[in-house]
């Protein structure tokens, strides 16, 4: 046996020496490069301590704090929000959106690919596909409805010059229900000059909307949705407020994710009277493209130009025209308080109808206090 050994020691030393002799290093074994780590490795290594291994948050005797950690597996809370927010707290930490401090930065220790492999799969948590993702949700503009359901309450205001000088101020509260249903109520109090010069307000028509998603695409960046508003007779008569009649008004919604954070959204329907002696049918188009910036590196307040294009007929009338330039500003750290201002130029018919300035005030009430968040 020992001389079996030694033959074969003896036989590597010689095929060594014969490869230094040609000139070649001996072969020495192959050094693969570690595999890369998936999402829930990740998830495992950097987060499972605070957010316990089935997202639903570690108990306070673990994390020892007393701040509530989120559900990962409540689709109302996880799929709310687009990817780009998440990335902003794993990367500079909690206080980036004016959440809490405990939350800490990983942009030092992971890299960019490993940050969105984690967000990943902290989305496989939610494990209901009908929730459409944050990422289809975008910015609201002021006459085209977006396809994706909120919880939002905005207050609009509409100034109105010339001969018949008005502002319009309507609030609008919208309810999500559900995965892919809203609900939302609009009060308008109105403000008109009259021909003395005297002001007088009061109460508009109020409408009551129902809105449904029914696609939802985040691979091809779409969601579109349906639904129909009611208007109601509610305004002050005697101070012509108001139609004098209901009005059903059917709609669909469509948005398109476009590259560089850009979107296009659209929003067509009819006005149907119920008295049609007194008012007649209305179809209209309207057509919202922006884009959306970020200061500090994308980590900062959001910038979100856009511009409307409206379209509408009324029965037995010449088609109108309008073009409205805008831009929404967000205002606190988590981005749930947002203003923004537009000015409505109309196209044709421009002796009968004034240009408009309007601005608006929105709280997505659903992600906390409206004074919470701002540092």
């Amino acid at each position: 046996m020992r001389r079996v050994l030694l033959a074969v020691v003896l036989w590597q030393v010689a095929c060594a020496a014969t490869a230094l002799s040609a000139g070649q290093a001996p072969a020495s074994p192959t050094v693969r490069p570690p595999a890369p780590r998936t999402g829930a490795e990740i998830y495992r290594d950097a987060c499972v301590t605070c957010h316990a291994p089935d997202g639903r948050g570690a108990p306070q005797p673990v994390v020892g704090f007393d701040t509530p950690l989120p559900d990962f597996t409540n689709c109302a809370f996880a799929s709310g929000e687009p990817d780009p927010d998440w990335y902003a707290v794993v990367h500079r930490g909690g206080p980036v959106r004016g959440l809490d401090r405990h939350m800490p930065a990983f942009g030092d220790v992971l890299s960019p690919r490993e940050i969105e492999l984690a967000i990943s799969h902290v989305r496989t948590f939610c494990g209901d596909p009908r929730w459409p993702r944050g990422d289809l949700n975008f910015p609201r503009a002021f006459f085209t409805e977006k396809a994706f359901p909120e919880n939002e309450a905005v207050w609009e205001t509409t100034f109105a010059g010339g001969s018949e000088a008005a502002v319009g101020n309507a609030l609008i509260f919208e309810r999500r229900i559900g995965s892919r249903s809203q609900l939302e109520l609009m009060v308008p109090l109105d403000l008109q000059r009259l021909e003395d010069g005297e002001w007088r307000a009061g109460l508009g028509d109020v409408a009551v909307a129902f809105k449904r998603s029914l696609f939802a695409s985040l691979e091809h960046g779409r969601i579109g949705a349906a639904g129909a508003e009611l208007i109601l007779p509610t305004g002050q008569e005697s101070r012509e407020l108001d139609n004098g009649f209901a009005i059903v008004e059917p709609f669909a919604m469509w948005g398109q994710a476009l590259p560089r954070s850009s979107f296009l959204q659209m929003h067509g329907g009819i006005e149907l009277p119920t008295d049609t002696t007194r008012g007649g049918r209305e179809a209209f188009l309207r057509t919202a493209i922006g884009t959306t910036f970020a200061q500090d590196q994308g980590f900062g307040r959001a910038w979100s130009p856009q511009v409307e294009v409206l379209w509408a007929r009324p029965q037995g009338e010449s088609s109108e025209w309008d073009v409205v330039p805008q831009l929404q500003i967000t205002l606190s750290k988590l981005q749930h308080v947002m203003v923004a201002g537009a000015v409505r130029i109309p196209v044709t018919q421009r002796s009968e109808r004034p240009t408009q300035a309007l601005v608006y005030l929105l709280w997505d009430w659903y992600d906390g206090s409206f004074f919470d968040f701002w540092k």
